[in-house]
Formats: C-alpha cells, structure tokens, sequence
C-alpha cells in the first residue's frame, strides 16, 4: 500500500487506544491490569484473550440460569 492512502480514505481511521505491553504471564497480565479492564477496554495484548473468557463466563452463567428450572 502507498503511504498516502490515509489520505484518499473515505473515513478516516482513528488513533489507536493506549496500550500497554506486559512482561508477565497471560494469567498474571490480566490479573495485574484488571479483568474487566483488559477484556473490555484492550489495556495490554491480552484483551482478546480476557474477553474470551468473560465470554465462557457470561455463557456458563447463562446457561446455569436457563437450566435450573428444568431440575424442579
């Protein structure tokens, strides 16, 4: 790509968000920026792991829902 095409953009892209880049494990990255800070906000690399697993989260918790009234 030539290094002008930002300019012939329809819309242009937006700045990147503040990212901070972590030494530490995937468990203890997530763990040392926030959990919901990392998964919803991108605050280091991991923010797309995080949100996978708020996603397993939100979905066993649903399904725990959705699944006790079918025992009584």
């Amino acid at each position: 790509m030539a290094k002008d095409s930002g300019k012939s953009e329809r819309m242009p892209r937006r700045e990147p968000p503040e990212f901070e880049y972590s030494e530490k494990s995937l468990f203890g990255a997530i763990l040392d920026g926030g959990f919901f800070n990392v998964a919803l906000n991108d605050s280091n690399q991991y923010g797309p792991h995080a949100m996978i697993v708020l996603l397993f989260a939100v979905a066993t918790v649903t399904a725990i829902v959705l699944l006790i009234p079918t025992l009584f």
